[in-house]
């Protein structure tokens, strides 16, 4: 047992469940690791943005540190827009406006770490 008391967990991608997000039709989230598995800091979610699938502009109370999975899509951040494709990683600052599309015909899909805690989203009006 480490110092912390923090025991090792690992989840298998069955055991991960997938549910739609409210923000978009065609974006789900799954949550790999979280305080609810007794990670003390960090949550890690995966998500998956379906073709034709757009998140409108919002912001977030936490940072983002992301990691592009799969396919090739669109991350605006403030007045900039990336493409982005595997192996790519970002980072969106707390209460940074973003938002995602994906015009390609593959899914995209990310890794998502934030703090763990409260994350409240805003959506913003276009």
């Amino acid at each position: 047992m480490s110092e912390s008391d923090t025991e090792p967990v690992v989840r298998s991608s069955d055991a991960i469940e997938y549910d739609s997000v409210e923000a978009a039709d065609g974006l789900r989230k799954g949550v790999l690791i979280d305080e609810t598995d007794g990670a003390p800091n960090f949550a890690i979610r995966r998500f998956v943005l379906e073709p034709g699938t757009s998140v409108p502009k919002h912001t977030n109370a936490v940072e983002h540190e992301q990691y592009v999975l799969e396919g090739t899509y669109t991350v605006g951040i403030d007045d900039e827009e990336y493409t982005v494709s595997p192996g790519d990683a970002l980072l969106i600052p707390a209460g940074t406006v973003h938002w995602y599309r994906n015009d390609g015909d593959e899914p995209g899909a990310f890794l998502c770490a934030v703090p763990n805690g409260d994350d409240e989203i805003e959506l913003l009006e276009e």
